[in-house]
């Protein structure tokens, strides 16, 4: 299935809590050149404004980190996935952060407001926190939760100000006018570091988590086609690929919040490949590889390029 790719790029690290996500997508590029591999200039090429000088200002929103920059970025990505879709072409993303993702959700839902999302969050964390849960603010742990509408108030431990409420209230349903993403369509892959309060929010919503267990004891094929199985009533799939679901002993520590014991490089390329060939995945994102937190020179960006390449491979088949 030749797809038509544009690729967009959102250098943002707001929703981050380490600096050095905004260069991950330009350690991606700067891997393809140094392999002399043209890729980059074989697709149209979307830049997104840069939001970081709200890193610069005083933050007011505590449990929301760069709320009202996030807001911009979140707008912009949207946006953009929307004007992508609707050409009829598939936006490949390479974003700074993971919440970038909400914004691609979201955009995915106002292209088809119709039709029935489903998502594969391939993560070391689950994403589930809400500013009414969150241990850090940071809003790099809260997409999910913003694209399932669920606030998870049952485990609330934070008093959130007006201003954070008001702009979170209105992000939940920004384009669509309600909720993005049911619980039931939802998808881990490789999540293994989560707090109490995701926990009790994926156990009362039966999230389903394929853990790395038995991503190593089943095989990857046998992983997507569970997942393809579960998403069956959807109608179209959005991939996030989060490079620290891989095993940073083997990758490196190049990503803002590493987990040991992850999936294998060779086992994300090939979850990641089966799932692009699957004509219902509209979409697919890789987020949050750190240059500046590299213990290898630039060796994460090198492999999720690799990974790339074979995405990108799969989606031209």
């Amino acid at each position: 299935m030749n797809r038509k790719i544009e690729i967009i790029v959102n250098n943002s690290e707001l929703a981050a809590g380490t600096r050095g996500a905004s260069l991950g997508p330009g350690a991606v590029m700067t891997a393809a050149r140094k392999a002399n591999n043209p890729y980059f200039g074989l697709y149209p090429l979307h830049p997104l404004p840069d939001y970081n000088r709200f890193l610069d200002q005083k933050n007011e929103t505590e449990f929301a980190k760069n709320l009202q920059g996030f807001k911009l970025v979140f707008e912009s990505v949207a946006e953009k996935t929307t004007e992508i879709l609707h050409k009829g072409s598939f936006p490949l993303i390479l974003a700074g952060d993971h919440g970038s993702a909400a914004g691609t959700i979201a955009g995915i839902k106002a292209a088809y407001p119709d039709k029935r999302l489903g998502v594969v969050w391939i993560d070391a964390h689950g994403d589930l926190h809400s500013p009414y849960t969150t241990p850090s603010g940071n809003i790099h742990g809260m997409p999910l939760s913003l694209s399932l509408g669920n606030d998870n108030l049952r485990y609330q431990r934070n008093t959130p100000s007006e201003e954070t409420v008001s702009t979170w209230n209105e992000l939940k349903h920004k384009y669509t006018g309600t909720i993005k993403l049911n619980p039931a369509d939802l998808v881990f892959i490789g999540v293994r570091d989560t707090e109490y309060e995701e926990n009790q929010l994926i156990a009362e919503n039966n999230i389903t988590n394929h853990t790395v267990e038995s991503v190593r004891k089943e095989g990857a094929q046998a992983i997507v086609e569970h997942v393809l199985e579960q998403l069956a009533p959807c109608d179209i799939i959005y991939v996030s690929f989060d490079v620290d679901s891989m095993d940073p002993e083997i990758t490196s520590f190049g990503t803002g919040t590493p987990v040991g014991n992850g999936i294998f490089p060779e086992e994300a390329e090939e979850i990641l490949t089966l799932l692009a060939q699957d004509p219902k995945t509209v979409c697919i994102e890789f987020v949050e590889v750190n240059p500046c937190l590299d213990n290898k020179e630039n060796t994460m960006a090198e492999m999720a390029f690799s990974i790339l390449e074979s995405v990108t491979t799969a989606l031209n088949s």
